[in-house]
């Protein structure tokens, strides 16, 4: 015949063991999501600073901003935030599930062993994947290149479309998209970054006088920087360096113009066509022909 006492003894070793492992995995889990919340709120707002830097970068920088690099920090800066709210969801799970096991009873030692031969196995048949990744990672962090960029990858050389963590995509000149792997490139070249330099080769007849045509291209130089339309376009004046070369009955004068990344290209033509009209009017001769001018 059951005692009186007994329901009140199993309410007291209820309680305990209520009190004991199920209250703790209760705690762990809710300070797996309250952790998990603290540090994604954390990374978004040292994103929103980043971003919010970047835009008072841009707004001091003056005429020197451009739209599109700041669309580009602002692009990178969510990127790592993204990256690193992935990353720490990523310890923080695992982190909480292995106390829960430890909390259950179950043996942990088996597991990790097992999930070590498992992880060096997958290592060794991913080993490709992981590069990409890795690769990708530093990418994004040193800021190689981002999105709008004209780089050159060794493979191809194109206008980025796409980052991602693995491949990065471009279209080259002629339409071709190329899908590359982040892991291997091994060398960028950034057409985009900073500024570009162009080159301008302005020819002229042999007999000409070269301080008479080097003071006509001053002025050209001059009245384009001067251009409002052509102002956005170049980082400063251009620079008339003087003769290059003398060949035959040419003589080279060479002009260079620090341009903003991809406007090295329709600089030089608006220098090209405002030289010859100055050339038209102060007759300077074009290039000498060995066998006579050319039949038109």
């Amino acid at each position: 015949m059951p005692t009186l006492n007994l329901p009140f003894e199993t309410w007291e070793s209820t309680r305990a063991w209520l009190l004991g492992p199920p209250l703790r995995i209760v705690l762990i889990l809710v300070g797996a999501l309250l952790l998990r919340w603290l540090v994604n709120r954390a990374i978004r707002t040292v994103v929103t600073n980043a971003v919010a830097r970047a835009d008072q970068h841009e707004r001091t920088a003056g005429d020197r901003a451009t739209e599109a690099s700041s669309e580009r920090r602002r692009q990178r800066a969510l990127t790592m935030g993204s990256l690193l709210r992935s990353i720490a969801t990523f310890v923080i799970a695992s982190v909480a599930i292995l106390t829960v096991m430890a909390e259950l009873g179950l043996p942990l030692g088996p597991l990790l062993t097992s999930a070590g031969i498992g992880g060096i196995a997958l290592g060794f048949g991913a080993q490709s994947l992981v590069k990409d990744f890795l690769s990708g990672i530093m990418m994004i962090i040193e800021d190689q290149y981002g999105v709008g960029d004209v780089i050159d990858t060794g493979e191809a050389i194109g206008t980025v479309e796409e980052v991602t963590l693995r491949v990065t995509r471009l279209r080259d000149a002629t339409g071709v998209v190329w899908f590359i792997r982040n892991g291997e490139i091994v060398r960028i070249g950034n057409r985009s970054q900073g500024w570009a330099q162009a080159t301008i080769d302005i020819q002229v007849a042999y007999d000409e006088s070269p301080e008479r045509v080097i003071g006509l291209l001053e002025e050209v130089v001059t009245g384009v920087h001067q251009d409002p339309m052509l102002a956005e376009k170049l980082l400063e004046r251009p620079t008339v360096a003087g003769v290059e070369s003398v060949t035959g009955g040419t003589m080279t004068i060479r002009i260079f113009a620090k341009c903003r990344p991809g406007e090295q290209f329709a600089v030089p033509r608006v220098v090209r066509e405002r030289a010859k009209a100055a050339f038209d009017a102060a007759g300077v001769r074009g290039p000498a022909f060995p066998f006579g001018d050319p039949q038109i």
